[in-house]
């Protein structure tokens, strides 16, 4: 596993140009958190009750890229990745045959496919699914913003899952 390179974002970009550089640097962060280290301890947990590891988080992340871009946004009907509907937070339960090869790839997969459908719209542009507690629809500007805060809240958490695992500390 390389250490994946990490890009600054523009700091007098226009709104389009800052959103794609944060969202990118936020999800550079979480690969960059992952790197060099192995699938078990990618697994480890944080601490007892707590079900977070760093496995888990690649692939809640590709479920809410997915949620968000591909079924928000598109209104495709993506069957989630990783969770059902008998275990909703299945993203985080990672089994001894989950690897952080599949789940990188799948988390890549999705990041490819909502770059992809972010491109085909402007930022005020409408989502075709409305939010099932407020009937509120989204436009990719929220989206968007939205993913940031996601990604920015998880790598906080990858922060410390790193730091526990092998002692390794920085942004």
């Amino acid at each position: 596993m390389t250490t994946p390179e990490r890009t600054e974002p523009a700091t007098t970009a226009g709104e389009r140009e800052m959103l794609d550089g944060w969202l990118d640097y936020h999800r550079e962060t979480l690969a960059f958190k992952c790197a060099g280290l192995d699938d078990n301890q990618l697994k480890e947990l944080a601490a007892p009750p707590s079900e977070l590891s760093l496995l888990g988080l690649l692939r809640h992340m590709a479920e809410v890229e997915r949620g968000w871009f591909r079924n928000t946004l598109a209104g495709e009907a993506s069957e989630p990745l990783f969770y059902t509907e008998d275990d909703h937070d299945g993203d985080f339960h990672c089994t001894e045959q989950d690897t952080y090869a599949e789940a990188y790839a799948a988390w890549q997969a999705e990041i490819a496919r909502a770059r992809e459908l972010a491109a085909a719209h402007g930022l005020d542009d409408v989502g075709k699914v409305k939010s099932r507690r407020t009937g509120e629809s989204y436009n990719l500007r929220w989206i968007m913003t939205h993913m940031i805060e996601e990604y920015a809240r998880h790598n906080g958490h990858a922060d410390l899952l790193r730091e526990r695992i092998d002692g390794a500390t920085g942004d």
